[in-house]
């Protein structure tokens, strides 16, 4: 029977191929891949049509931050704080970032116009709250950035309307060189209900890690989490919600590291079958009895 010949895959494949190469790339990886795919492609403008599509998912899915020109300081690229194609809102420094994606380079600012910025009575809790994550960051994400954003009700001028703040935190360890990489990603929705003078928290923790020496081992975890505080002065209001994100984070992150801690007694003999095929329990406290050399020498009649 002839072999079946096979089939060219059409642009429109290639391209799907290589956005789905792109988007789900690693933390500070995805250059890397861009380049390798370019090669095995050999056809810029089915490269180019899927890098321009793959890239921004990739850049607000993982949050990057990027360099502002003028000394205006770092911009985060995400969803949130999009005002148009390539615009992103930096809320701290009331600026609008122009972001090249596929180059992940900011290529120059404007002013914000007043259209785009919140009322003076929603900033007040923008940037208080603004104010203490950026101290809660500071301490606990070296490389670590945010941004508070308002995601509704930024026309709100006076107490009597709910409004809707998002806390973005986002840290990238990146260290291709020794082989791994790794993000830190945190999203908080916060509801200011003012009939019930109420905040209702939803974050959304995601933690991200690449380690590829002579391996290929990822980390991709997410977690959940809701709680509650009282709608109270902006000073007051901020410092009680950034407690509480630091509160949900520091608990995340110790229970990962327990989890991990416990990796090797737990996980690692939950792989193997759960009696050999002897039938009889490997001891894994008192592995040292066993000489591999005297197995190996009994089972082949060896020196007898």
């Amino acid at each position: 029977m002839a072999e079946e010949e096979e089939t060219e895959l059409s642009d429109d494949q290639k391209k799907g191929i290589a956005k789905w190469f792109l988007v789900n790339a690693p933390a500070g990886e995805i250059q890397y891949v861009s380049r390798d795919l370019k090669l095995v492609l050999n056809d810029d403008d089915v490269y180019n049509e899927a890098a321009s599509e793959a890239f921004p998912v990739f850049n607000k899915c993982h949050l990057i931050s990027l360099k502002m020109p003028g000394g205006f300081g770092d911009v985060l690229v995400t969803s949130y704080g999009e005002l148009q194609d390539n615009e992103y809102l930096d809320p701290k420094t009331a600026q609008v970032a122009i972001v090249d994606h596929v180059k992940q380079a900011c290529t120059k600012v404007r002013p914000a116009t007043d259209e785009e910025l919140p009322s003076a009575y929603v900033e007040e809790y923008r940037c208080a709250l603004e104010a203490e994550i950026l101290k809660y960051v500071a301490e606990a994400y070296p490389k670590g950035s945010c941004s508070v954003y308002c995601t509704n009700g930024k026309d709100v001028e006076e107490p009597g309307s709910d409004f809707d703040l998002v806390v973005v935190i986002a840290a990238a360890r990146l260290s291709p060189q020794n082989f791994c990489n790794g993000s830190w990603r945190t999203i908080w929705n916060i509801e200011f209900k003012d009939d019930i003078q109420k905040l209702e928290l939803n974050g959304k923790l995601q933690v991200g890690a690449h380690y590829f020496e002579e391996g290929n081992v990822q980390l991709d975890t997410k977690h959940e989490c809701r709680d509650s505080t009282m709608f109270q002065s902006p000073d007051d209001t901020a410092i009680s919600v950034a407690n509480l994100i630091r509160r949900h984070e520091t608990a995340y992150m110790a229970s990962l590291e327990e989890s991990y801690f416990k990796l090797s007694d737990n996980t690692f003999k939950d792989l193997r079958r759960k009696l050999p095929i002897t039938r009889t329990l490997f001891p894994w406290r008192s592995t040292r009895q066993f000489s591999l050399k005297r197995e190996i020498s009994e089972e082949l009649g060896i020196g007898k």
